[in-house]
């Protein structure tokens, strides 16, 4: 982590959006100059979330994340925080985005909610055998998108980090991998996307 300790909440938002390019904008035309704005009034949550959003380029670096996160912090903003350390995990290992729909409470082991925020930890079968020929799973993290839980039989776009990365790179948009808690199917996903580990400087 960058050493942000004497640094407070305007401090490292304004850092932060020194590390976005002038030209990156959001899908509402919201620029770091927005930021900026808010930042002289004292809007540290809005300019907060606006950075979140602007974040989305994949040219970002960690540090930026790493403000944020201390930023989140120290208002207090959990979801926030999670989320500026999630992002500092798909930088370093990579994210898989995929189309998830979990087995209803009747057919899996699950009968609970899941929670959104990065703390499950599913096993994944992403094709591997081992050498018997049976099945063998990777982990990955899992952060449910737009959603703060996602129930048993639900269906929502998720994000994945991978704890191996190296284990995941024939993973291909299109293809389908299964969700496990135990050895049944938790779910099913199709993955959308893939980003490799990001070899980006850190400021």
């Amino acid at each position: 982590m960058v050493d942000n300790e004497r640094m407070d909440v305007p401090e490292l938002l304004e850092s932060a959006s020194l590390l976005v390019p002038e030209e990156t904008a959001t899908e509402n035309d919201i620029t770091v100059r927005d930021v900026w704005d808010y930042l002289a009034h004292d809007e540290w949550e809005i300019a907060l979330g606006l950075l979140e959003e602007l974040g989305d380029g994949r040219s970002i670096p960690l540090a930026f994340w790493e403000k944020l996160a201390e930023a989140a912090e120290q208002l207090r903003l959990e979801r926030s925080t999670a989320w500026c350390h999630w992002r500092c995990s798909e930088i370093h290992n990579g994210v898989i985005r995929a189309d998830l729909k979990l087995r209803p409470a009747g057919e899996g082991r699950r009968t609970t909610s899941i929670s959104g925020t990065g703390v499950l930890r599913p096993m994944w079968d992403i094709g591997h055998l081992l050498p018997t020929g049976e099945r063998a799973v990777s982990i990955a993290a899992l952060w449910v998108e737009s959603m703060p839980i996602l129930e048993p039989g639900g269906q929502a776009t998720v994000r994945l980090v991978p704890l191996t990365p190296s284990h995941w790179t024939h993973v291909q948009p299109g293809q389908q991998i299964t969700m496990h808690e135990d050895r049944t199917v938790a779910g099913t996903a199709v993955v959308s996307e893939v980003h490799r580990p990001s070899a980006v400087p850190r400021e």
